[in-house]
């Protein structure tokens, strides 16, 4: 009998760790959907945040570090630009917010340098998404739209 319960026990572990997976993708596309460049309240907010907590890093006009694509004496790459000539727009959103919420240490392979801090517990999920809103309302119309279509597959 105990043989017997131990492939359903199996069976529903399995489902619960595919649930909760699922559970948490959902959780991360449905917090970048609320993403709207064209929301004036939410494009203020994250100016402000940017201007704050980003810009020292990744310039106050979105234009990154010189030289972003070339690596730092101490390995690490600079920061990117965030306006057109950089390459956040070739992202989808779920990509932007989880590597804002919490940094790319957890997205980049082992050996992988990067100063981008995580901002959990220092940015609501609200503040990122108003940053991000923000730093799409500076792209060119036809660069919003190839980044929304990214966004959308």
């Amino acid at each position: 009998m105990r043989r017997q319960k131990r492939p359903l026990v199996i069976a529903a572990v399995a489902v619960a760790v595919v649930a909760g997976l699922g559970g948490g993708w959902e959780y991360l596309r449905r917090s970048a959907q609320a993403i709207d460049p064209d929301d004036v309240a939410q494009v203020a907010l994250g100016a402000d945040i940017y201007a704050a907590q980003c810009a020292r890093c990744h310039g106050a006009h979105l234009q990154g570090e010189p030289d972003w694509q070339r690596r730092k004496p101490n390995g690490e790459l600079p920061a990117p630009p965030h306006d057109a000539s950089g390459h956040s727009w070739h992202h989808p959103n779920e990509y932007l917010f989880a590597v804002t919420k919490h940094g790319m240490a957890r997205f980049a392979p082992p050996d992988y340098k990067s100063a981008m801090p995580s901002y959990v517990g220092i940015l609501t999920d609200a503040e990122i998404r108003a940053v991000i809103a923000f730093i799409q309302s500076n792209w060119p119309p036809e660069i919003r739209a190839r980044q929304a279509a990214i966004s959308a597959r």
